[in-house]
């Protein structure tokens, strides 16, 4: 069977099974819960905060073992952690570019967990990657974890890491183009039981491809990050969870107000193919026992800013469409990391996660800036509110 496409469109058909079909799914047992919860890991130095404020957070892999153990014992449903491919000394400063892969480190922890989902970030488009190996390699880890792995399927923002594999930047759009020919085809080899054979626009071809065992559920948990409208098409045909960001500033407030247009838009997509997504976002929280305690944390964050790395995660030339809403805001606060930041007492931060639920936002995937300090208060003293809040079932 031979698959191709035509060029300069996104095809995608939405009769392949997903994990959403199986009742008895680790992904479906986990959207019966009214937010899911999850941890964005810090495997790269300086965590998620350009700040070098002393902390604990630290990128190795016994330190984000331990977060993956410790979040699984809390019960929260999932974590990944970001890929990225820098020259020496990244991106300056506290960001020096020390950085495990997100792909063999989460993977590799599908075997010392039990019922967390373990979602690993690829740039499915950079370098060697054929989707034969990844169908592979992908149906393992999903036998493996139980149905617990999955892809954060990322194309590739920054011009130096194109760069690195020997190309020019590929134009955005057609990116996702590309993706979603890898996608289509991993799909097949999930699921198809006979030899497939694939002739598109992609570098690669496939000639006879097979991939057993497998995998449990249809095929691994698929998830992208996007604000784009190139983007957002594509996980409205392809992914389970879309990892979205505020299109306004860092602050609660102006997050409220952009998300309930944005999250509809992203969902509309999907529903327009005939399937449902979840939406998740990344909240850096600083919560004490008092609102003075937690917002002198923020300041004291702020205060050791590294003024080696004054931009960051955009340090390097991107073409991302996500942020852009936020260009030009005056917020020093928003240093202290994540898509945006929720700073005070524990009631006030559910009541920011009640909010942001009636955003239109399905998950949230938290990050901090002393992560085993911070996670430990968070399970002592967030977690039970959620519950009475009703945003995660006892």
């Amino acid at each position: 069977m031979t698959l191709a496409h035509k060029p300069g469109s996104i095809v995608g058909t939405p009769f392949f099974k997903a994990p959403t079909d199986y009742p008895d799914s680790p992904l479906s047992k986990a959207l019966q819960q009214p937010v899911l919860l999850g941890l964005f890991l810090p495997i790269q130095a300086g965590g998620w905060t350009n700040s070098t404020l002393p902390r604990s957070t630290d990128w190795r892999f016994d330190y984000n073992r331990d977060l993956t153990l410790k979040a699984e014992e809390l019960g929260f449903d999932l974590v990944f952690a970001l890929s990225q491919w820098l020259p020496k000394g990244g991106y300056g400063g506290v960001f020096n570019g020390q950085a495990l892969d997100s792909f063999v480190s989460v993977a590799a922890m599908a075997a010392i967990t039990k019922k967390i989902m373990l979602i690993s970030t690829m740039h499915v488009l950079y370098g060697p990657w054929h989707p034969l190996h990844l169908a592979k390699f992908g149906a393992t880890l999903d036998h493996i974890s139980g149905g617990r792995w999955g892809i954060n399927v990322v194309t590739g923002h920054r011009a130096v890491e194109h760069e690195m594999f020997g190309w020019n930047r590929i134009e955005h759009d057609r990116r996702y183009e590309l993706a979603a020919e890898f996608v289509e085809v991993l799909q097949r080899l999930w699921q198809d039981d006979e030899n497939f054979s694939f002739s598109g626009e992609s570098s690669w071809k496939l000639n006879g491809g097979f991939v057993t065992p497998k995998p449990n559920y249809g095929r691994p948990i698929l998830v992208n990050a996007t604000g784009s409208d190139a983007g957002i098409a594509f996980a409205g045909r392809y992914s389970d969870i879309v990892f979205v960001t505020s299109p306004a500033g860092s602050d609660i407030a102006s997050a409220l107000e952009a998300l309930p247009a944005h999250t509809k838009k992203v969902k509309d997509a999907a529903l327009g193919v005939g399937r449902t997504v979840r939406t998740l976002l990344n909240p850096l929280v600083i919560s004490r026992p008092t609102e003075k305690e937690a917002w002198a944390v923020a300041d004291e964050i702020v205060a050791h800013a590294d003024s080696r790395t004054p931009k960051g995660f955009q340090t390097f030339n991107s073409d991302a469409q996500a942020w852009k809403g936020r260009e030009g805001r005056d917020d020093p606060y928003a240093k202290v990391g994540g898509n945006i930041y929720l700073i005070g007492t524990p009631e006030q931060i559910v009541d920011q996660f009640v909010k942001l639920k009636d955003a239109g936002i399905d998950g949230l995937q938290l990050s901090f800036f002393d992560f085993k300090p911070d996670l430990e208060f968070f399970g002592e003293n967030i977690l039970p509110l959620m519950k009475q809040a009703g945003l995660r079932n006892a």
